[in-house]
């Protein structure tokens, strides 16, 4: 039986999607220990897997990410990239591209150390890294263990080609592409990145392994044996990585054995739902849900314009809109505000999805059928809603130049449209899934020679 050990930045959105990955390992035959800060220990109780605790950056989002407790300087970054995203895509990005040395490569040294450590207590026979460890990864490759890598977001998270990138979209959606001198401001300083991110790894590679070839660029540093895709193969995606095994799990969304709605939910639907009005879930993931006017807008939208009811996941702003004067007398079976909500079991009963166009929502909406309208704010959300477009999944609009009127056509338009191209996606990702992505990966790693630190 190969010993895995499964490593996850402290992230609710990345440490979710990879121990239902380890998961699949485990039904593969696996005995798989999930690395994590020790506030995600749940995780690996709810599947079945050993827990380690390591915690591989100072940043942390335990759910709620305004709520979660940052390290210092954290929460002030935090509130810079919500500040950004109301002046659009290109001021976002360039903020993250300001705030990423901080945010990825924090004390490689200490981490290394730490991975060392953790090789020697459990010995694996290989690793499972999350693409956006940076440091995990460099540790990785200092000390020369067999791992594959999970890419958490949009495949061209990892940048394949000489004019590619890392935070500089591939794509851009028809509603959001940006100015051709912004869009020049952001190539430029995200190519500044990519050179100086390179030059931290090469110090540190230099310093603790001379013995092993320096790397040619950090972002694009991946397994050499597999790389694990948590996104569908569609056929105009850029490149990946030549050389490690490209799987494409579709998605890492549990889909048997996991409890259905509890009996608060289930009598929310049967309210929200009575005499045949379609249900739409609106919700913007951990971070973005502090931007309760864009909730505020889409929900007064749906509500006027269509004739759905609506479940909005508002973090921790739902006194802003249930006390909203737009929203306040909107009667209880047309309307639900919680802080969060079982997002994948609701999609199974949903009939369309607002959403910020982040991986999890993207790939959990594919699964489940359910058409999609994309606000993109930050970070591959551009890339997706891009894919999403293209492949006739749902729409997208600026979710800084909203209009009552706009939203409400696009979801009336959700509503009232054909659902074929939505279940032959759906069948397409079904296909794959983790199990099929583990047992890929399997085959793949058990080739994978293991020379560096606590060799056997």
């Amino acid at each position: 039986m190969p010993r895995v050990v499964v490593i996850s930045p402290p992230f609710r959105s990345h440490a979710t999607p990879l121990s239902v990955l380890g998961a699949a390992l485990r039904d593969a035959g696996a005995d798989v220990t999930l690395a994590c800060a020790p506030a995600f220990t749940d995780l690996a109780e709810r599947h079945g897997l050993e827990f380690a605790p390591l915690t591989v950056t100072r940043n942390a989002n335990h759910g709620i990410a305004q709520r979660t407790a940052q390290a210092d300087g954290e929460a002030e970054r935090l509130r810079e990239f919500l500040e950004a995203t109301r002046e659009g895509a290109v001021a976002t990005l360039l903020t993250q591209a300001r705030h990423r040395r901080a945010d990825m490569l924090t004390d490689p040294d200490r981490i290394l150390a730490q991975v060392r450590a953790l090789d020697a207590s459990t010995r694996p026979d290989w690793y499972l890294v999350d693409q956006l460890s940076y440091p995990v990864t460099l540790a990785m490759h200092c000390l020369r263990l067999p791992y594959a890598t999970f890419c958490p977001g949009h495949p061209s998270y990892i940048p394949a080609g000489p004019d590619a990138f890392f935070g500089l979209p591939y794509a851009w959606p028809d509603t959001l592409r940006p100015h051709p001198h912004a869009l020049a401001r952001l190539r430029t300083a995200t190519a500044v990145n990519d050179r100086a991110f390179t030059e931290v790894f090469r110090d540190v590679a230099g310093r603790q392994a001379s013995e092993v070839p320096l790397p040619e660029r950090a972002f694009a540093l991946c397994s050499p044996h597999a790389v694990v895709f948590n996104y569908p193969e569609l056929p105009w995606l850029p490149a990946a990585p030549a050389g490690p095994a490209a799987i494409y799990a579709g998605h890492c969304t549990l889909r048997s054995g996991a409890p259905g709605l509890d009996e608060f939910w289930r009598a929310t639907v049967a309210r929200l739902t009575s005499g045949g009005r379609p249900l739409v879930l609106i919700a913007f993931g951990t971070f973005l849900s502090a931007r309760h006017d864009v909730l505020r807008t889409v929900t007064e939208a749906v509500l006027e314009r269509t004739r759905a009811s609506v479940v909005v996941a508002a973090g921790d702003r739902v006194e802003d809109l249930v006390r909203d004067p737009r929203l306040a007398a909107v009667p209880s079976d047309r309307l639900c505000v919680a802080e969060a909500v079982p997002q994948r079991e609701l999609l199974a009963r949903a009939a369309a999805m607002v959403h910020h166009g982040g991986n999890n929502s993207f790939t959990e909406c594919l699964t489940a059928g359910v058409p999609m309208l994309v606000l993109p704010f930050s970070s591959d959300q551009f890339a997706i809603a891009h894919d999403l477009e293209r492949a006739g999944l749902g729409v997208c609009l600026d979710p800084n130049t909203l209009e009552v009127e706009s939203v409400g056509a696009a979801v009336g338009g959700l509503l009232a449209g054909a659902t074929g191209v939505h279940e032959a996606r759906r069948a397409e990702v079904l296909a794959a899934g983790p199990h099929f992505a583990a047992e890929r990966l399997t085959r793949v790693m058990s080739g994978a020679p293991r020379a560096g630190a606590a060799a056997r």
